[in-house]
């Protein structure tokens, strides 16, 4: 989808009316984000049951897939937070 693509398809609000298993079943699956991001992540989240972090759509969006896909379960904290370049972790104890 090209961009003028996707900006069409926002346009139009392909998304409403959907349940949240549609939304993902098609977004995840393109390049080009096509719907308001808060609506995407709130469809995921609910689609796959746990919080879904920002930085997955950037750095492990095959493994959203293949959770999606029911190919793997849902993802651990411990797996999501090691997705992070280790310079970028800031832990705070409080």
């Amino acid at each position: 989808m090209t961009r003028e693509e996707a900006l069409a398809k926002v346009a139009e609000g392909w998304w409403k009316g959907l349940s949240a298993q549609e939304v993902v079943a098609f977004q995840l699956y393109e390049d080009c984000l096509c719907m308001p991001f808060a609506e995407f992540h709130k469809a995921i989240t609910e689609v796959l049951g746990r919080p879904v972090y920002t930085h997955e759509f950037g750095l492990n969006r095959d493994g959203l897939m293949a959770e999606f896909e029911g190919k793997r379960g849902p993802a651990s904290l411990a797996e999501v937070l090691n997705q992070l370049p280790p310079e970028k972790i800031i832990v705070v104890e409080l």
